[in-house]
């Protein structure tokens, strides 16, 4: 950011993996964190006293993005009790494989209702609600460019992300807030982890030159370069955090 006073950060889906981390870099970061949840409270309940525990200042708020009231809610939340926030990190996502064929019309609409709608919620009440100066960052995935069979609904909710970030920069034309999505590769995470064989999760990490998986706080590092001083000439941009796998 471009001063030095206090600033608030509201980061959806962040009770675990990526979300967790990324919560817990912008606390070290000195940002005032609301930790977004929908609903492992518990979960979440921990990231802030991980948070507080190293001096941070941090509050948990449960809301279902695919909710627009309570998405709005949210931002009530955060006003609340930090202000109006000056940085959106939209990670809230799910994800379950099938390929086209065998996709369920339930699989499609769960993916659609919070990784896409959702993360048009989030983005709207960000650009009714921040301040000048702000920063909006929405989690994509590099899927979207490796194309990876199984991952088609998946990859096309973040695909979409990316489009939407992308023209939202240029209608927040004025107000010096810029609009980046973070793509991450095959990452140490549940989300990741679940529903995959040893070999599946050894061949995806020999993907990317480093021949390793990405970790949380690969992903964190990134969010925090763009929501501080440093990141603010990207703007409208994509960065694949993932180790040059694509």
């Amino acid at each position: 950011m471009t001063d030095h006073s206090p600033k608030t950060a509201l980061v959806t889906g962040a009770s675990r993996g990526i979300g967790a981390a990324i919560a817990e870099r912008l606390a070290a970061d000195g940002f005032a964190v609301v930790v977004n949840y929908a609903g492992n409270e518990e979960a979440a309940s921990d990231v802030v006293a991980r948070i507080e525990a190293k001096g941070g200042r941090a509050v948990a708020a449960r809301a279902d993005v695919a909710d627009p009231t309570q998405v709005a809610q949210l931002f009530d939340r955060a006003e609340a009790a930090f202000g109006v926030p000056d940085v959106l990190v939209a990670s809230a996502g799910i994800m379950q494989l099938a390929s086209l064929a065998e996709s369920s019309d339930d699989l499609f609409d769960r993916t659609i209702a919070t990784n896409l709608k959702g993360t048009f919620n989030t983005l709207r009440e960000a650009a009714r609600r921040m301040k000048d100066g702000g920063r909006i960052m929405t989690l994509s995935s590099s899927v979207v460019g490796a194309k990876l069979p199984s991952y088609g609904v998946y990859a096309a909710t973040k695909a979409a992300v990316e489009v939407m970030g992308d023209i939202l920069s240029k209608e927040l034309r004025g107000r010096n807030i810029t609009v980046n999505s973070v793509a991450p590769g095959p990452t140490a995470t549940a989300l990741f982890l679940d529903g995959k064989t040893d070999a599946q999760i050894e061949a995806l990490s020999k993907a990317n030159p480093l021949q390793r998986l990405g970790q949380p706080e690969d992903i964190a590092n990134t969010v925090s370069f763009l929501a501080g001083h440093d990141g603010g000439w990207i703007n409208g941009q994509t960065l694949r955090a993932n180790g040059g796998m694509v």
